[in-house]
């Protein structure tokens, strides 16, 4: 077979093997109108570069009630929540687990991975990618939220257009993003996330959603509480709390190129780590 055999009958094998080239889970989008454009003057101003400032994150702790799709429940609004049931960490350790996802973060605990994965240049995915300390810009068009991230140049996909989430998403880093307004209140809903090692830090399946909600409480302030909802690997669902991020309207996003650090090094055991230390300071 000459060249162009060989290519074509590689793309048939290819196509029979793997299926459509193009995405399953692709949607068709229509041309926005001027009255879509319009519209967006009627929701808040989440325009503009903002960053992580102070906020009650961090710990996390179970919610007391399972919220509906897009719901508060009891922990996210900022109440207390009840002890967790179950054999996991809950509150201020991660979420409750049930037995068979408490057996792997112990597993996790005793077999490490070998290398520091920042030093790999390999994102950290969601939630966390929210809680970098690097800037990150909104942009709202008729039917989707944008979110730029500096950190390892990375951009959120968040479709307002009425789409239902996928029955069956690819794993990625950041899933696949849903979005819809309560009010003032952006409800964010992600399914399909991958297994990130530098992401959570306790174990979760493929079932894991991660429910935020956006909304501005001042003109240069926002806050996003964040419930990861898990019925496979949590007993109850989990709020991480709320961040608030602050608006510098006078930032642009800055060139983020991972691979040109030059913080990481090699240690005597052939593992990749990161010098958290300033490179270029001087050696006291």
């Amino acid at each position: 077979m000459d060249r162009t055999t060989y290519t074509l009958f590689g793309f048939v094998t290819a196509s029979l093997i793997f299926g459509p080239t193009g995405s399953a889970q692709s949607v068709t989008r229509k041309a926005p109108t001027a009255a879509d454009w319009a519209s967006l003057a009627k929701l808040p101003d989440f325009t503009g570069v903002w960053e992580v400032g102070l906020g009650g994150g961090g710990g996390g702790r179970a919610a007391a009630a399972t919220p509906a799709p897009g719901g508060r429940g009891d922990a996210a609004k900022g109440g207390r929540a009840g002890a967790p049931a179950g054999g996991g960490r809950g509150r201020g350790g991660g979420p409750s687990l049930t037995p068979a996802y408490t057996a792997k973060a112990q597993a996790r605990g005793t077999n490490p991975a070998d290398d520091a994965q920042a030093a790999n240049c390999l994102p950290p995915g969601l939630p966390a990618i929210m809680n970098q300390p690097y800037p990150m810009e909104f942009l709202l068009t008729p039917g989707k939220v944008t979110i730029v991230i500096e950190a390892y140049t990375q951009v959120r996909h968040i479709y307002t257009d009425g789409r239902p989430l996928p029955a069956d998403p690819d794993p990625l880093f950041y899933g696949t993003s849903v979005g819809h307004w309560e009010d003032d209140t952006l409800v964010v809903e992600t399914v399909g996330l991958a297994q990130v090692p530098r992401g959570l830090t306790f174990p979760y399946s493929d079932k894991l959603k991660v429910v935020e909600r956006f909304r501005l409480t001042g003109p240069d302030t926002m806050t996003v509480e964040t419930t990861l909802i898990d019925p496979e690997a949590f007993t109850a669902p989990y709020s991480m709390g709320a961040r608030t991020l602050a608006r510098h309207r006078t930032w642009t996003i800055a060139e983020y190129i991972c691979e040109e650090n030059n913080r990481n090094f090699v240690d005597d055991k052939g593992s990749a780590g990161v010098k958290l230390s300033n490179p270029l300071s001087s050696a006291k």
